[in-house]
């Protein structure tokens, strides 16, 4: 097994620039997760304003309402991510607790994987070599891609692709029961949340609300936000290579992208994965100081993410 070429802070920063660096917030952290909920929370509450106030007509608010949660959706993600990383909190446990119960459960079992992908970043044993490989692709390709994801067919195959499977599976004549309550098991928590959401809005009134503002955003946008997360950070990087600093792209992102594409800084993905357990929060500012040490033209960075999106679709297919 080749592990993935390391690097040591003390190669770029004084002990006093990397001490505030690499310190995690008491409470920088548990804001980020309040902004986050704050943000769904505000969008929620907008369209179901606008549709007391226009009826009908005021669901055309989610064209803003949609893009919007789905970013900060993308954001729970991220934040479990960085507790997987110890650095969402100072206390380890109390960054997990936020994480399995504010953002996304299980960021034990996501830890396991996810450190394998920083151990062995762009090497064979990488488990996330898979999302990088296939690049680039020709733009029809990622054309159908998108259209799966802003369809829900994405989101459908990652929720219920084991359950059709384990149906498939069967054997002839073998009942169907148990397959669907092995599949409720598997998915009582998310089950039960979700039914709660359901009925609560209900009662008020509001029945269509999870169906728009949660799984709406959840199962188009997001899907395709995260697709093109993974393109940035991880396409068209060389395999095997040995620079820790090109394991990773990072990728400029604009205002309106940090909103609903990027968000809480994942778009500095090169100055992750050289220093892993910076918490997200101070990504821009290792960026400024490796941009003033001249590190940063040595690093593998893009401009944007329409760049790299088309850079990775740039594969023609071969006149016959």
């Amino acid at each position: 097994m080749s592990v993935a070429a390391r690097v040591d802070p003390k190669s770029y920063f004084t002990p006093e620039e990397w001490g505030p660096l690499a310190r995690r917030s008491s409470w920088i952290g548990v804001a980020l997760v309040v902004h986050c909920w704050a943000v769904i929370g505000l969008c929620w509450a907008s369209v179901i304003a606008a549709v007391h106030a226009f009826g009908p007509i005021g669901l055309l608010s989610l064209v803003v309402a949609v893009p919007v949660i789905g970013g900060r959706q993308l954001g729970l993600g991220i934040l479990q991510h960085d507790a997987a990383h110890g650095a969402l909190h100072p206390n380890p446990k109390v960054g997990d607790f936020l994480s399995d119960t504010l953002c996304v459960s299980g960021v034990e079992r996501y830890r396991k994987y996810h450190l394998q992908h920083h151990k062995y970043a762009q090497q064979a044993e990488d488990p996330d070599l898979g999302l990088s490989a296939p690049f680039p692709i020709t733009p029809q390709s990622l054309r159908r891609k998108v259209v799966r994801d802003l369809t829900g067919q994405t989101w459908f195959k990652q929720r219920f692709g084991d359950f059709q499977k384990n149906l498939a599976a069967r054997k002839p004549g073998e009942p169907v029961l148990p397959v669907i309550g092995a599949e409720i098991v598997k998915q009582r928590r998310w089950l039960c949340v979700n039914a709660a959401v359901i009925g609560i809005t209900s009662v008020l009134g509001y029945w269509w609300a999870w169906f728009l503002l949660w799984l709406l955003p959840r199962a188009t946008w997001q899907m395709m936000i995260t697709r093109f997360r993974n393109i940035a950070e991880h396409a068209l990087v060389a395999k095997n290579e040995p620079d820790p600093l090109r394991h990773a792209r990072s990728t400029r992102a604009n205002l309106l992208e940090r909103i609903i594409i990027a968000p809480y800084w994942v778009n500095y993905h090169c100055e992750h994965h050289m220093f892993m357990h910076v918490p997200c929060w101070n990504l821009p500012k290792v960026q400024r100081l490796l941009r003033e040490k001249g590190v940063l033209d040595r690093m593998l960075t893009a401009p944007s993410y329409l760049t790299v999106l088309r850079a990775a679709s740039n594969k023609r297919v071969a006149a016959a």
